[in-house]
């Protein structure tokens, strides 16, 4: 994969095929969640992520539930906030939901970025090299306890006893100890982060606005997304193409006529950007069910993403998509 001006160009890219996803956002009941995640996968999805968000579901008891309501469907965190968690505690709930899903998780893990989260929470908003910081000492403490013969303090009880080892069912992330590892952001830092630990970096659309409190963003261009990969694929050099490239769609709108569409969500949303740059950006669809697919094959020869994710209210109107997607590549 080469680099020409602003344009990404792929060559004999491994992982090419594409992969798709959806967010859940809202459970309803049990029998409607339920049937939410088996109609993904009937419509091709290979992903059923859960956020990490106050006000939301808690996401490992959800992609437990997920798993036992599909076949094949992986289920994964898109992502967690790494402050709101020890590594520890963590480890097990990890441990936990790759053993109850067969070996289905993806562990998506971030630095978090919605202070009142944290005032809810009563955790104290750390400055963002600080909660950089802490996100790779996660990722690290992570690493070091699956890989780990168990806990020593329990050796005698699980020889008395007869008890296994908790360890994640997939050998593949955190150097073969444990599930894929997922790590998204904007930032010089979180990417740097990511090129380094990650299987499938996640390049996020969302920007802070500048000067306005945090948690306050825009929506990001494809000027910025194509210096974003430039920038994390540097860091991550030679592994560069071994790395799964994501990418969060923020809207889906199907309409014959993108232009006036477009103008209608900068009505709504802010002109944030011109009408040029929003049918540009890789973070927004606006189109036929063809000219959507054909910008996700061209934004993976521009880009490098193969990875699609869109929220959980877009996941039926884009499954003919994902399969005009399948039809031409």
């Amino acid at each position: 994969m080469g680099i020409s001006g602003n344009v990404l160009v792929m060559a004999d890219f491994p992982g090419a095929d594409f992969r798709f996803s959806f967010n859940i956002l809202d459970l309803g009941s049990r029998e409607e969640f339920a049937e939410t995640c088996r109609q993904g996968e009937r419509y091709g999805y290979d992903t059923i992520f859960a956020a990490d968000h106050l006000g939301s579901v808690a996401p490992f008891t959800t992609l437990v539930a997920a798993a036992d309501a599909t076949e094949r469907i992986k289920v994964g965190t898109l992502v967690l906030n790494a402050a709101f968690w020890n590594p520890a505690l963590l480890a097990r709930e990890v441990i936990t939901t790759d053993l109850l899903t067969g070996g289905r998780l993806e562990l998506g893990l971030g630095a978090g970025h919605m202070k009142w989260e944290f005032a809810e929470a009563g955790l104290a908003w750390e400055p963002f090299a600080e909660r950089a910081d802490r996100l790779e000492a996660t990722i690290r403490e992570l690493g070091r306890l699956f890989a780990a013969d168990g806990y020593p303090q329990q050796a005698a009880m699980r020889e008395a006893m007869g008890l296994r080892v908790a360890r994640p069912v997939q050998r593949r992330g955190f150097d073969g100890a444990g599930p894929p590892l997922i790590v998204g952001g904007t930032g010089d830092r979180i990417l740097r982060i990511a090129a380094e630990h990650a299987d499938i970096v996640a390049v996020a659309g969302a920007y802070q606005v500048k000067g306005q409190p945090p948690g306050t963003f825009r929506i990001g261009t494809a000027e910025e997304a194509a210096e974003r990969v430039r920038y994390a694929r540097e860091c991550a050099g030679e592994r560069a193409d071994q790395v799964e490239w994501h990418v969060l769609v923020q809207l889906v709108l199907e309409t014959g006529d993108r232009r006036a569409a477009a103008e209608k969500v900068l009505e709504q949303y802010g002109r944030m950007m011109t009408v040029e740059e929003l049918l540009d950006t890789p973070f927004v669809l606006i189109g036929t069910v063809e000219q959507m697919a054909e910008q996700i094959v061209r934004n993976r020869e521009r880009f490098g993403f193969t990875y699609y994710t869109v929220h959980g209210p877009y996941m039926n109107g884009f499954a003919p998509v994902i399969e005009r997607v399948r039809q031409v590549t």
